[in-house]
């Protein structure tokens, strides 16, 4: 099996254009931000739980910079593959498929039920990183999957962008969106 995915995925740089390095940039200054919404939550009655919350982000903004050009999504979607084909399932992989994205949206319902009782009593002041760390797993997520379709389609340009890197941008702009808002906010 490890043989199989080595000859499917390589540790290497997994987008080195402008565009892959800015992600990675993104995602850094977006870890930063998270970090520094840590240190200034407040009021006491919900601090922990902020904290909590904003150190978990860039605990994710970390990791996303790193898989960002380690490329780990491909490597799960290689050992799929290889899954299927040793096991001779690969031609009828489309039920799998669809039954790994329904099980990504209870994760994400369930991921948001979580975020909703860590945060009770400060949900409106930290909604739009919620929404943005949402967003970013679940792209992230479905882009493991590998629909070639769909690749093909985050392969358009958008705004001089491709539209993958327009897509994968949104949840770390919404984050560092509501980083800026608590930070200005003194935390209140």
């Amino acid at each position: 099996m490890i043989g199989c995915v080595l000859t499917r995925w390589q540790p290497v740089i997994g987008d080195p254009t402008w565009q892959g390095w800015a992600t990675v940039l993104v995602y850094l200054a977006t870890m930063g931000l998270a970090l520094a919404a840590a240190s200034r939550t407040r009021p006491a009655a919900t601090q922990g739980r902020e904290r909590t919350f904003w150190l978990i982000t860039a605990l994710i903004m970390a990791a996303l910079a790193v898989n960002k050009q380690l490329d780990l999504q491909s490597a799960l979607t290689a050992a799929g593959r290889c899954l299927a084909q040793a096991q001779g399932w690969y031609d009828r992989r489309r039920p799998v498929q669809i039954g790994f994205l329904v099980g990504l949206a209870v994760l994400a319902l369930l991921f948001l039920v979580i975020l909703r009782k860590l945060l009770r009593g400060s949900l409106s002041r930290n909604l739009l990183p919620i929404f943005g760390l949402v967003f970013v797993c679940a792209f992230v997520l479905m882009r493991a999957i590998g629909f070639h379709h769909a690749d093909r389609l985050l392969g358009l340009p958008v705004l001089g962008l491709r539209a993958n890197t327009a897509l994968e941008w949104i949840g770390p702009v919404l984050i560092s969106l509501g980083a800026v808002r608590l930070l200005r906010s003194g935390g209140r």
